[in-house]
């Protein structure tokens, strides 16, 4: 490890087009804040998205996406390129447990957080113990072909809930088809920044066309802007305390296993885009994104997870400086002070925002399967065949297990049952009949 917590940013000389810039590197300040506002931007889609789905503040859920940004770096020294946002991971659990609709606020929101604490916790702790002894147990204990086929179960058990939203009505059903399209004429038809932010520019091109069906023509129920009006620009977002309940708590706090595979690859992925050894912080990154969650559940906020958005970004540019990632943060710290943002945001139609999620649960799926590939995971293996078939199976199915007081339902169902089996099940060398009978 470096003698110094933080690094000396050197200032990037010479013409910078197409030119690398290292994490411990820095550019001017005006195209340092350009550049941070573009991850901001990258990171928005899934960051609005997500606690939308699951009924929380979108503008305090983008606040803590910024202050967690911060706390993120300042454990890692500045030397992990990465922002925090929003994390899909949480979803399902969320969903089950406050037994949210769908529609407004969740009332059950402090039950959740418990829950979000809860897993944070966990997160910090696995963090604490790979700085001590590093990642290999991690990497033994969840190899690709788990944390693909959990990924994969997550996306699958979260598919019911996208399809309900978005059955009320005829219109609604229809409305979430053409997001889907707005949403994949994007990813296939545009190039460079419009494409990575595909979710976000569908779901505005959605947006505006329900506008013109339901406030134009009157074909389905109109978008009501008065809350918008009345919203003032600066002001402080809804926060919301904590209440720990023992079953949410163990419901939710398994998520830490996702988030640790989540992290580790995104970082090991960065490594390998910078050519830097990045090891000697994985431990520091999961404590500061344990921290970061424990932090944003602890006021009403969701919890957060590396951002695979923004090492596309970093992949593109080619700009790996972390002080971008401090810009980034700063202009999320700004809007989530804003609640006419937030009122904006909530303008949004449940059908749009259900084709929306339709899309995004089926992306989680198939990053799963990218998994497998990515890895050369052998599916031929029996081993794994049947690990990975059960645990699907578990996931979409919501397999519920229940012990006394405490049910676990699906996603944590296929996590542990994905984890064990492939403990069983590992492809172990059939020793010959001679050396074995010496044993």
């Amino acid at each position: 490890m470096a003698n110094t917590w933080f690094p000396q940013w050197r200032l990037k000389q010479g013409n910078l087009d197409g030119a690398v810039v290292a994490p411990d590197e820095r550019l001017p300040v005006t195209q340092t804040l350009v550049m941070g506002l573009q991850h901001a931007v990258a990171m928005f889609g899934a960051t609005v998205l997500m606690p939308l789905l699951m009924g929380f503040d979108a503008n305090l859920a983008i606040l803590m996406s910024g202050i967690g940004t911060l706390l993120f770096f300042l454990v890692v020294g500045g030397r992990v390129p990465s922002y925090l946002g929003s994390s899909a991971a949480f979803v399902g659990l969320v969903i089950t447990l406050t037994g949210y609709s769908g529609q407004g606020a969740n009332p059950n929101i402090a039950l959740a957080l418990g829950g979000i604490i809860a897993c944070g916790l966990v997160y910090l702790l696995i963090g604490f113990v790979v700085m001590s002894v590093g990642t290999r147990w991690i990497e033994r204990l969840m190899p690709p072909v788990v944390t693909g086929a959990v990924v994969m179960a997550i996306g699958l058990n979260l598919a019911p809930i996208a399809v309900r939203s978005v059955s009320a009505s005829h219109f609604d059903s229809w409305m979430a088809v053409v997001t889907i399209l707005c949403i994949g004429s994007v990813a296939v038809f545009t190039r460079g920044l419009m494409q990575r932010l595909l979710i976000l520019v569908g779901l505005i091109a959605a947006y505006l066309i329900y506008v013109v069906a339901t406030n134009g023509f009157g074909l389905g129920k109109p978008v009501d802007y008065s809350a918008l009006s009345q919203a003032p620009w600066f002001g402080l977002p809804q926060f919301t305390a904590p209440v720990f309940n023992l079953h949410a708590m163990l419901l939710i706090a398994p998520v830490a296993i996702i988030l640790v595979a989540e992290n580790l690859g995104h970082v090991k992925a960065v490594a390998g885009m910078t050519g830097r050894d990045l090891d000697p912080y994985i431990g520091r990154a999961f404590v500061g994104d344990g921290l970061a969650t424990m932090l944003s559940g602890s006021v009403g906020g969701t919890g957060v997870t590396t951002y695979a958005e923004n090492i596309g970004v970093m992949a593109v540019t080619k700009i790996y400086s972390t002080l971008v990632f401090v810009a980034a943060a700063a202009v999320a710290i700004v809007l989530g002070f804003s609640p006419k943002f937030g009122a904006l945001i909530h303008t949004i139609p449940g059908p749009v925002l259900g084709g929306a999620s339709i899309v995004v649960f089926g992306l989680i799926a198939v990053a799963g399967a990218r998994i497998w590939v990515q890895n050369k995971v052998d599916l031929g293996d029996n081993g794994n065949l049947i690990m990975v078939a059960v645990t699907l199976v578990l996931g979409a199915g919501d397999f519920a297990l229940t012990l006394g007081n405490f049910t676990m339902g699906g996603i944590g169902t296929a996590t542990f049952g994905a984890i064990i089996l492939n403990a069983l099940l590992r492809n172990r060398k059939i020793l010959p009949l001679a050396d074995s009978a010496t044993r």
